[in-house]
């Protein structure tokens, strides 16, 4: 099998890393992760990060079979639709994904929402095996962050999305409704049991205090001796603590709301209503019981 041809994309307003990964043989190539514009304040979304990813495929003569998505995201929203309208790829995402539908389906009461995954195009199991090209790209399941969490291992390569960061930045959080700590701590083994020469290329990353420029490429040698986190030596009681304890500290995402809700829909917007308008849903809780009076 050739060697991987990778080219990373950052959006900074959300530190989020997408990528495309090209067969240079063939030339057939996926997406990872790809970003949509969104602006919370006005409630506009454009394709500008998409469109960068869409434009170096043409130059580059790549055809785009596969967007594929690590979990549902809770702080950008996803441009695969955009992608499969483009190109035809299909969106791919781990099979749990129902799970977070089942979970997130009350709190936003999208009553429109199927719990069965429908709305990707394939449903990746636990060591499934697909081809980009030439390229076979082996999926591992890895929850914790979310129930479900995946990676791509395409040879020495893995796109590790949200379960792991930069060895002096650490881990995901594993706070959300339905991640689990200690199931996270299980995953990060998994990986690291790998390959030390491995490359891992993340899909986020905030500048670790003391670090100036942006990185999201690493090994799981250096994850082993440096992740200030869960290095070689750390036990799981150990990280369930430091975790949880971190975890506690951090504010929910900016973009949680929209991104869930679009993101369980496999990118796309709740259905308009009746005067033709798409709205995002924000769930309110009054503390306490107290009543407004309206």
């Amino acid at each position: 099998m050739a060697e991987p041809v990778i080219r990373a994309f950052f959006d900074e307003p959300t530190n989020t890393v997408s990528y495309i990964v090209a067969d240079p043989e063939t030339k057939r190539a996926a997406f990872i992760d790809p970003v949509l514009d969104y602006d919370h304040n006005s409630g506009s979304v454009d394709t500008r990060s998409v469109e960068a990813m869409l434009k170096a495929a043409d130059e580059a003569d790549l055809s785009i079979i596969w967007t594929l998505e690590t979990h549902a995201h809770a702080d950008h929203l996803s441009g695969s639709p955009y992608v499969k309208a483009k190109t035809g790829a299909r969106i791919g995402i781990g099979e749990h994904i129902k799970e977070v539908q089942k979970l997130f389906r009350p709190v936003f009461n999208a009553t429109d929402l199927k719990t069965d995954g429908s709305d990707f195009d394939h449903l990746f199991v636990d060591g499934e095996t697909f081809l980009v090209g030439n390229l076979s790209v082996e999926v591992m399941y890895t929850p914790g962050h979310t129930p479900a969490d995946i990676c791509y291992r395409i040879g020495g390569h893995v796109f590790v999305g949200d379960t792991l960061f930069m060895p002096d930045f650490g881990t995901a959080r594993a706070d959300f409704p339905g991640g689990d700590v200690r199931t996270l701590y299980r995953s990060i083994r998994t990986l690291l049991a790998l390959p030390p020469e491995t490359v891992l290329h993340m899909c986020h990353d905030y500048k670790a205090p003391g670090r100036d420029a942006y990185a999201w490429e690493t090994t799981v040698g250096e994850q082993r001796d440096r992740n200030v986190h869960v290095k070689e030596g750390v036990t799981e009681d150990e990280f369930t603590a430091l975790r949880t304890a971190r975890d506690a500290t951090l504010a929910a995402p900016r973009l949680l709301l929209p991104s869930i809700q679009v993101n369980m829909r496999a990118g796309k917007f709740p259905p308009a209503e009746a005067n033709g308008v798409r709205y995002l849903t924000i769930p309110v809780k009054l503390k306490g019981g107290a009543e407004l009076g309206v």
